[in-house]
């Protein structure tokens, strides 16, 4: 077979011009054939005419359509060195390289960029951030980012440009046909404009709170002629510490200050990590408390009414997880500094009283009322959910206790209680028990977290029209929201030391089965173990009201003494701990023994005893999951630790949970936090 000539023909509008004379050919014989129905003669003389046209136009045709040719294969060869001069000489650095970084070639303009002591190959050599990784591959076809070369900034764009069947064309290059590709590389520079954008950042003012946590303690530990003096040291210390910044400071209170500050302010003091929060500390004039400080900061927000509002949610998350630090708030979460001291507890109790009057009204004008505490019930947790009970039934209202897992730690407590006759036979709950009897007239209580996703049932909070919270942990970000009763006492020894407190405003001579009070009194000596940690006087207090009401602490005592296996399990933990940087024990207990997270909190608790140890950690598997312990008694803040790790707790006792079982690496991540927590003076 032979086989058919290319024929160079034209297309386009350029085809459709250049066939005008045959539409005209058409049209002349469409009339010639009219005109010869009406006259031969005159059909005739237009016939000769028609043919004389048709002879011309065909010569000129084919006369000038070479010629059209010619000049078109001229033009086009012109127009192809001009838009290679174009892109040579483009202000915008361009270049085609192979889709590992090799370069083919690149305009005047990249090679001016990239001159160096030599002349590399690879786009990598010169600019490490563009590496092969970063080219689009497979269905990606743009790729952008920003880079920094010889002090620049630039925006690269890469953009894969596919040449099928470039190998069977090109003789000097030989591509497998699978990546008959390149990739166009152009490089704007935009270094004025991020320094525009940066300068314009830094401008934007922030609004910010600051309060004095404990002004009434301070002034009354300080003479009465000296109180205007220290207030006066207080005030020059916040002005000057703002001023030094170019902000503004204005006194709102006697104990509350406004400030404004500018991005680049901020930044300036976020680098010294508040420091005046330990200044403010330091001024003594023979007060025998310290004055501490929360701040409250809110950013990057588009108008400064808003800044405003996430400058009052920050200062109150600082008061709610005791004061002494500085937290920020801006659109992408939160961020904390301070916080490394324990906040002293008040030795009053109104705050106490007040909150149990609010929440025996809450409960009044309700049917029937739910508690329930963090998954994996310990005696804190237990014993402020009987608390709660009580209070509800001496106000005469139905109550249930919503609990999944009866650990080992609250067995004794738990089936005295489910098989006392004196109980109802649904006072306690699973979860979707729970979920059947909640109405529209049914109060949720929260006790010992205000985390919503540690609760037993997170859907009963989604459900519920009326939510309180009682817990002596740090509040966190994503605390419970929607509270019409939010009390949170980080420097409460527990739970069970704020219900109890509350029991006594609820109602009148209340009367407390001895069994709820060694529930209570439970989770006190648990918490505080046996009075030795996170003490006060409110405590005491509290352990004297549950004495009066029965509590027999010798039979608490016996409830939770270990058996021989959890001893060992214990004393083999403790004996294969690793000290960390001569100062953090960390050990593993072992999961196969019944309640192992107990028993790693126990664990935890006796390593401190070590001399030399500042905090000990301790993990153990559960559930699927790995559970640490973290303890320590008052050089290091384990809380700020255990948040770094998703966790969270007290600045002495605090916890966190791996979605996995894999100890090593769990240990790994603990111990880069501590590292990156000592670089960064955090701990």
């Amino acid at each position: 077979m032979k086989k058919k000539k290319n024929k160079m023909r034209l297309k386009g509008q350029l085809r459709m011009y250049m066939n005008w004379p045959l539409i005209m050919t058409v049209l002349l014989v469409a009339m010639d054939i009219w005109v010869y129905s009406a006259d031969k003669k005159a059909g005739f003389i237009m016939t000769v005419f028609i043919l004389v046209y048709l002879a011309i136009a065909g010569g000129l045709y084919f006369y000038n359509r070479s010629l059209i040719l010619a000049d078109l294969i001229q033009f086009s060869a012109q127009y192809k060195g001009i838009e290679h001069i174009l892109l040579k000489e483009l202000v915008v650095p361009y270049a085609i390289t192979m889709e590992d970084g090799r370069i083919l070639w690149g305009n005047d303009a990249f090679i001016a960029l990239m001159t160096g002591p030599r002349k590399e190959k690879y786009l990598s050599k010169m600019i490490p951030e563009l590496h092969a990784g970063v080219f689009p591959r497979g269905d990606i076809s743009h790729a952008e980012l920003e880079v920094t070369y010889n002090d620049r900034d630039y925006k690269v764009e890469m953009r894969r440009v596919s040449f099928e069947g470039f190998s069977q064309k090109e003789e000097l290059l030989q591509i497998p046909e699978e990546e008959e590709f390149f990739v166009a590389v152009s490089m704007q520079d935009v270094t004025e404009l991020n320094a525009y954008i940066k300068e314009n950042e830094e401008q934007r003012m922030i609004s910010g709170l600051i309060y004095i946590d404990n002004y009434d303690e301070v002034m009354e530990s300080v003479e009465e002629v000296r109180q205007s003096l220290l207030v006066a040291l207080i005030d020059r210390k916040i002005n000057k510490y703002i001023n030094d910044v170019d902000g503004i400071v204005k006194k709102v209170e006697k104990d509350k200050y406004f400030i404004v500050l500018r991005k680049e302010s901020y930044n300036k003091i976020a680098e010294d990590k508040f420091s005046i929060l330990e200044e403010v500390k330091q001024v003594n004039i023979g007060n025998a408390r310290s004055a501490t400080l929360s701040i409250g900061l809110g950013l990057n927000t588009a108008t400064y009414a808003l800044s405003y509002q996430y400058a009052r949610v920050a200062i109150d998350l600082a008061l709610a997880r005791g004061g002494d630090q500085a937290v920020i708030k801006d659109c992408n979460g939160i961020k904390y500094f301070g916080g490394k001291k324990e906040q002293t507890g008040k030795n009053t109790r109104v705050k106490a009283r007040v909150k149990a009057e609010a929440l025996r009204e809450f409960i009044v004008a309700k049917d029937q009322v739910m508690i329930m505490g963090h998954k994996i019930a310990d005696p804190d947790s237990f014993g402020a959910c009987m608390g709660l009970y009580r209070a509800a039934v001496s106000l005469e209202k139905k109550a249930h206790i919503v609990i999944n897992t009866v650990t080992e730690s609250v067995h004794p407590l738990y089936d005295e209680i489910a098989e006392s006759p004196a109980y109802e036979d649904d006072i306690f709950l699973t979860s979707d028990q729970a979920l059947d009897y909640i109405t529209d007239n049914t109060m949720v209580i929260v006790v010992d977290t205000n985390k919503p996703q540690m609760t037993e049932c997170p859907e009963l909070l989604r459900r519920s029209r009326m939510t309180a919270v009682l817990d002596h942990h740090r509040q966190s970000s994503n605390a419970i929201e929607n509270a019409v009763l939010s009390y949170v006492e980080p420097y409460s020894s527990s739970t069970c030391e704020m219900v109890a407190e509350m029991l006594q405003y609820i109602a009148d001579d209340i009367k407390i089965p001895s069994v709820e009070a060694e529930c209570l009194y439970a989770g006190i000596m648990i918490d505080t173990r046996n009075f030795m940690n996170r003490t006060g006087v409110r405590t005491f207090e509290a352990a004297a009201f549950l004495r009066r009401c029965g509590a027999d602490i010798t039979r608490v005592r016996k409830m939770f003494r270990d058996d021989m296996e959890s001893y060992r399990a214990k004393a083999e933990a403790m004996r294969r701990a690793e000290v960390y940087r001569k100062e953090y024990a960390i050990a593993e207990c072992p999961g196969d023994i019944e309640s192992p997270t107990v028993l790693a909190a126990q664990t935890a608790n006796e390593l401190l005893d070590i001399s030399g140890i500042k905090a000990s950690f301790v993990l153990t598997v559960y559930e699927g999951k790995i559970y640490l312990s973290a303890r320590s008694i008052d050089e290091v803040n384990v809380q700020i630790i255990a948040e770094k790790l998703g966790g969270g707790g007290h600045i002495n006792s605090a916890g966190a949970q791996f979605g996995h079982t894999n100890v090593k690496e769990a240990i790994n991540r603990l111990k880069e936090t501590i590292d990156q927590m000592i670089e960064e003076g955090d701990i």
